[in-house]
């Protein structure tokens, strides 16, 4: 009588056992292990250009994915954030909007994107750079990763649709906010200026390989020491 309660009690603890294993091999169970910290970059061309050198850098330490596409402006953020933060779990969100922002356009312009500074039309002021930043950090704060902000990359003179500072007076309202909610702040626009002439594509907001790869050091190791914390 009693062997045969120990068989019984040996093959419930082996149905056991071969569950949980299932539910962890499918990715259901709560035995699942993330291997690394998955990590979003949000932002323009810019980030689009350093974000696969960040994520060569930072290979075995971190996933690191760039949102579908261009983020563009903080009102293409508004509209699509939702779409962006799919699937979620981030454990860090890195992001940026402003040169988009501070793009004057013209229809009638033959620049590339229809860029004008002269007949063009501001894309967003600052007031409600202000206004759609802050709506756009309250909903990031509630995905619960670790955020950093990265500071607006700066304008050269001759760029046909920005001002040359331009990216100061953005940035500053950014810094404002992003004190606020306690948020990092990754300046990778003072970093751009240490070798702005040798980096930066002439009358241009675009970098060149070296310049990518220079800026991608800088937020691969914001991104690492916010990881540590």
């Amino acid at each position: 009588m009693a062997s045969k309660f120990w068989i019984c009690l040996l093959g419930i603890g082996c149905l056991f056992v071969s569950m949980l294993e299932t539910e962890t091999a499918s990715g259901q169970g709560p035995a699942r292990a993330r291997e690394v910290p998955r990590v979003l970059i949000i932002g323009d061309s810019i980030s689009l250009g350093y974000t696969p050198y960040v994520a060569s850098i930072l290979k075995g330490r971190a996933e690191v994915v760039h949102n579908p596409g261009n983020a563009q402006h903080t009102g293409t953020g508004v509209e699509k954030i939702e779409k962006w933060l799919q699937p979620g779990d981030w454990d860090l969100i890195h992001f940026n909007w402003g040169l988009w922002d501070l793009c004057y356009r013209h229809p009638d312009s033959k620049v590339a994107g229809k860029r004008d500074k002269e007949r063009g039309a501001l894309t967003t002021s600052l007031h409600a750079y202000e206004q759609n930043l802050e709506r756009l950090v309250e909903r990031l704060k509630e995905t619960d990763a670790t955020l950093i902000w990265c500071e607006t990359t700066p304008v050269p003179e001759g760029e046909p649709g920005r001002h040359a500072g331009a990216a100061k007076k953005y940035n500053a309202i950014a810094e404002k906010i992003m004190k606020r909610h306690d948020i990092a702040i990754n300046d990778l626009h003072g970093y751009a200026l240490l070798k702005i002439n040798a980096i930066q594509k002439p009358n241009d907001v675009h970098f060149t390989t070296k310049g990518r790869r220079y800026l991608a050091e800088k937020v691969a190791m914001e991104i690492q020491k916010q990881l540590e914390r």
